[in-house]
């Protein structure tokens, strides 16, 4: 073990190594202090560093770095972590999250103290990450991982800062990878194409996605109690349906009423009629009662519609990117459009469908005019 070595300011020491044959030399810095009774010591690079923690200490942040290192201290993490706000954290997000640490950071930094990684290092990560032909989208779940694992060593009084904090996502080599994927509608002849190629059990179903704009998760979820059908007729938006289980809705945004045409509630009305199995019971529903699965009515209906109408780009959520296109087209603004589709901010439906713009969300009588005669005849091919 090397002796500490005075320096000219008190409270920083040099720690040579026994090859050092003093004089101008790389060896570390070392300041000393006391926390709670008991001698503290950290190790620096450079004198700067030094006299810069050596100040905060005598600020009074005294409270030592924490040894836990990077794989040690993220396996405790990723077990534990509860999120950052009232919604919690998913266990389809902490398995995203596992991965995503698990990879290109755990390889790098998993033998480090976690009190090593600066910012340079997270640059170095990144831009190595990019240099390997990482994705923008995956870079972005990284750094997200990364941000709340280092956050949650902050608040835990492990580091004094958040070295991800700041640090961007470099920029991609190919020029066209970072732009956003333009989101794309379909035409109202489209539509109608889609919709007489289903079979007659699903016309209704992608009738209510394009109305509604509910991600597919929230329709197979729909049940009857959540469909009112009286005076004002609406659907109450509480919950989705992912991975087969029944979840909360992952917003606050996402919690929200939709008006249904009086057209559409005659339809609901009529469906409900034939095929109501109680309060509780999925509005689109199996023999047995069950929600459809998403994947079923791929295989038995969209996949198959959409081949015979030559629009194979079509999925379920371009059925939403449709609603929004239609209610754009009736005059509705984006702060509407972004309450409707259930977004929590609406900068983001402006990024996402400022391609398609031509006050209350207002009525939606206009959609019964959008299905009327796909139904019962061979729209004009397109």
């Amino acid at each position: 073990m090397t002796k500490l070595t005075k320096t000219s300011t008190p409270g920083i020491f040099r720690r040579h190594v026994r090859e050092c044959a003093g004089g101008r030399c790389n060896c570390a810095y070392v300041i000393v202090w006391r926390h709670r009774g008991k001698q503290q010591t950290e190790t620096f690079r450079t004198f700067a560093e030094a006299r810069e923690a050596k100040g905060n200490r005598e600020a009074g942040d005294k409270r030592p770095v924490s040894r836990i290192r990077f794989g040690e201290y993220f396996e405790e993490w990723i077990e534990t972590y509860a999120g950052r706000t009232s919604q919690g954290f998913s266990e389809s997000s902490r398995h995203v999250y596992r991965l995503e640490v698990s990879g290109a950071p755990m390889k790098r930094w998993k033998t480090w103290k976690l009190a090593e990684v600066e910012p340079a290092d997270v640059r170095s990560l990144f831009g190595q990450m990019r240099r390997d032909d990482v994705s923008t989208v995956r870079l972005k779940r990284t750094r997200a991982a990364l941000s709340a694992m280092f956050a949650t060593a902050v608040d835990d009084g492990l580091l004094r800062s958040n070295p991800i904090a700041g640090v961007r996502i470099p920029a991609s080599l190919d020029l066209e990878e970072d732009e956003e994927p333009q989101v794309k509608a379909m035409t109202r002849e489209q539509l109608a194409l889609v919709l007489f190629a289903l079979p007659e059990k699903w016309k209704l179903f992608f009738e209510l996605l394009t109305h509604s704009g509910l991600r597919i998760g929230e329709a197979v979820g729909l049940r009857w109690e959540h469909v009112d059908l009286g005076e004002s007729p609406r659907l109450l938006v509480r919950e989705q349906i992912y991975k087969g289980k029944r979840k909360k809705l992952k917003s606050k945004a996402g919690r929200r009423d939709i008006p249904l045409s009086p057209g559409m509630a005659a339809r609901l009305l009529a469906h409900r009629r034939d095929r109501y199995g109680g309060a509780d019971a999925a509005v689109f529903a199996t023999g047995p009662g069950n929600p459809y699965l998403p994947q079923q009515i791929a295989r038995d209906a969209l996949n198959p519609a959409r081949e015979a109408a030559g629009l194979g780009w079509v999925t379920f959520h371009t059925f939403r990117h449709t609603c929004a296109s239609l209610l754009f087209h009736e005059g509705r603004n984006i702060k509407q459009v972004s309450e409707w589709l259930g977004h929590a901010d609406p900068s983001f439906t402006l990024r996402t469908y400022v391609h398609l713009l031509d006050a209350g969300v207002g009525g939606a009588e206009f959609f019964d005019e959008v299905f009327v005669g796909a139904r019962d005849e061979q729209p004009a091919p397109v």
